[in-house]
Formats: structure tokens, C-alpha cells, sequence
């Protein structure tokens, strides 16, 4: 991808002085959850990837993960039964306004992992012979004890000792794994009884997990409200616009995007439409967080859009301010060479 000699001169920076008071009728109330639905969360993403993959310069890796969403809309169908927080730990997670289904705490059922595997067998009889292949065969061969630790690192946000090549695929099967659990706690215990508001208010309230992306909603109840987009369990959560999604400051916040509105700019992939993804910086603490905008696209979806917009993030990197947040599709980090290599997988003699 070829980076342009003067980023600054793509972006269009809108700056704003004062927090925007959202206009809402007297009484209204807006919806704090949005919980992923069975049945579309991964169908929904894979298709939207297909629909971006069409002349972007990542094409082949958006299909790839195309193809993941497919193998995890498929195994969420289907998800075996695991424990689930009983009415006792709901209770006391709401008092101490902790999630009830901490991601760094939460013992793993085991049969996350043969989730896991269910997600890579499709995946790999999918995939032509090449490293792809062979780096989904090797985390397939990886035996339980580098899976747990691997995973281990993913929930806590660890990035020193993970495999950044195969983290996406031990990712999918924790996303298929936590988005079940967020739809079966719901419906155990009831969406209003099972996650309320915690704290920080920008950490998922279901799974504590940092967000993608933000997604500003169109619809009756929701209209111009913006959500954070849990990377792990793809909840949404309201949280209010202009207001930084680190450090919850309404100071110096601006957004950025690849282009002025309207204009033609060659950082910006041709599926994405103008204005459809922005970056929301915030000068008291330097992050960002990209948002997604269904009235300017009703068709966006926050972790496939974010994946298409990542000449955004280089150019918002560009200008000094650090990401907030994760898209667990694609990470990035140097771990030591020593850790790399002890945290790698089995290898089968394939590349990856």
C-alpha cells in the first residue's frame, strides 16, 4: 500500500469546541444494549467483507476473513452448552458494576476449544494449499496448553508473546465462544437482569472487552446514537457522542477522515463511502476511535469496515494519536524473539 508523501493533506479535520447535546424527545429512551443476534452477527460481517473486498488492495485477506466469519456463523449455530454466570454472580457483578462475563477472569469451558476447531476444520478445507492453509493446520495441531495460554494473552490484552500470525484464528473461536455466552445469559436471566452499566463505561458491558469501533445507528429507537462495538463478544453499548471512548474526555475532540466529503481521494478503497468512516481523536490523551456511520452507509458493519479503513489508521497515526481499542482480525505488535518463539505453535514443516 502505498503511503502518500504528505498525509495531512488528505484529511479532513473538523474540530469541535463544545460537547454535542444530543437532540431527543422529552421521555425518550435510548436502548443501552444491543446484543448480537444468533442467527446474523457472523453472517452479516462475512458478507459485508465480500462487499469491501471487491477492488481493495487487501482483498485477499479480507476474503480470508470472510471466509472465518462464515466458519463462525456456522459454529455459533450449533454452540454446545457451557457454564453460564448463575443469578448470585449476576447479582454481585452488578453491585460491584463489573461484567458479568469477565474475559480476563472467566474460566474458559474447554469447549471453547473444540469451538475453535470447528471454526478451522471448514476453514481450512475451504483454503487453497498455500501458508494460509498451513498456518490453520498448525493452530489445529497446537496442542490445549498453547491454546489456553494464547488465549489467555487475547483476553487480557497482552500483546508481548502472542503469535500475531495465528491470533486471528484463536481469536475466532474466542468470539464464537463469548458471543454464545452473551446470548445464552441473556436469555437465561433476561437482557435487563444479566448486564447493566458498568465501569469503565468504555469497556464492554457483558464481556469487559475494548471496542472496535463505534457505530452511529439509524432507526426509530436509536436514530444518530452512538454504540461501542465489542471486539470480543459483539455487544454494543450506547455511549455518548463526542466524548473520547480512552480517557471519556469532551475536550478537544476532532474527527478525521481520507478525504474531504464529496472529494475523490486515492487512500480511500472504493467500497467505502464517503464520510462512512471517521476517525473521533481526542488531544487530552492522543487516541482514537474510528466510527462507522449506517446514515451515511446503511450497509457498514464495525469490525469489517474497520479492516477496510486501515489506510485511516495509518494516516491518523501519521498525525501522532494512538488507537483505542482492537480489531482482534488483525493485531499488531513486535514481540521479543525469544517469546515469539516459545509462544509458537507446533510446526508441520508448513509456513504461515
Amino acid at each position: 500500500m502505498t503511503e502518500p508523501s504528505n498525509p495531512a493533506a488528505f484529511f479532513a479535520s473538523t474540530r469541535v469546541l463544545e460537547p454535542e447535546q444530543i437532540a431527543m424527545q422529552a421521555g425518550q429512551r435510548v436502548p443501552f444494549l444491543r446484543l448480537p443476534q444468533r442467527a446474523t452477527v457472523f453472517a452479516d460481517r462475512g458478507l459485508r467483507l465480500r462487499q469491501l473486498a471487491a477492488g481493495h488492495p487487501m482483498r485477499d485477506y479480507l476474503l480470508f476473513v470472510a471466509d472465518i466469519a462464515q466458519a463462525q456463523h456456522e459454529a455459533l449455530q450449533h454452540h454446545p452448552d457451557v457454564k453460564l454466570p448463575d443469578l448470585a454472580a449476576i447479582e454481585a457483578a452488578s453491585q460491584a458494576l463489573r461484567p458479568p462475563l469477565p474475559a480476563d477472569l472467566w474460566p474458559r469451558d474447554p469447549a471453547w476449544r473444540a469451538v475453535l476447531r470447528q471454526v478451522l476444520g471448514p476453514l481450512r478445507d475451504r483454503l487453497p494449499e498455500g501458508p494460509a492453509r498451513e498456518t490453520v493446520q498448525r493452530v489445529l495441531d497446537a496442542d490445549s496448553d498453547w491454546l489456553e495460554r494464547q488465549a489467555g494473552l487475547i483476553t487480557q490484552g497482552i500483546m508481548f508473546g502472542l503469535d500475531l500470525g495465528t491470533a486471528p484464528l484463536v481469536a475466532a473461536g474466542l468470539q464464537v465462544y463469548f458471543t454464545h455466552m452473551a446470548i445464552a445469559t441473556a436469555e437465561e436471566h433476561g437482557t435487563l437482569r444479566a448486564f447493566g452499566v458498568t465501569e469503565p463505561l468504555t469497556r464492554c458491558p457483558c464481556c469487559g472487552s475494548a471496542p472496535t469501533a463505534g457505530v452511529i445507528r439509524i432507526g426509530a429507537d436509536d436514530a444518530g446514537v452512538r454504540y461501542l462495538h465489542c471486539a470480543l463478544c459483539s455487544t454494543q453499548w450506547h455511549y455518548v457522542r463526542i466524548k473520547c471512548a480512552n480517557c471519556e474526555s469532551t475536550k478537544g475532540i476532532h474527527y478525521q477522515s481520507l478525504e474531504p466529503e464529496g472529494e475523490a481521494a486515492p487512500e480511500r478503497p472504493v467500497g467505502l463511502k464517503p464520510g462512512a468512516v471517521r476517525a473521533e481523536c481526542c488531544d487530552e490523551c492522543g487516541h482514537y476511535l474510528k466510527l462507522v456511520a449506517m446514515d451515511r452507509d446503511p450497509e457498514v458493519e464495525a469490525v469489517a469496515d474497520d479492516l477496510a479503513s486501515l489506510p485511516l489508521d495509518l494516516l491518523v497515526s501519521e498525525a501522532g494519536h494512538q488507537r483505542t481499542g482492537h480489531n482482534l482480525m488483525l493485531l499488531f505488535s513486535d514481540p521479543e524473539p525469544e517469546a515469539a518463539s516459545a509462544n509458537h505453535p507446533p510446526d508441520d514443516g508448513g509456513g504461515g
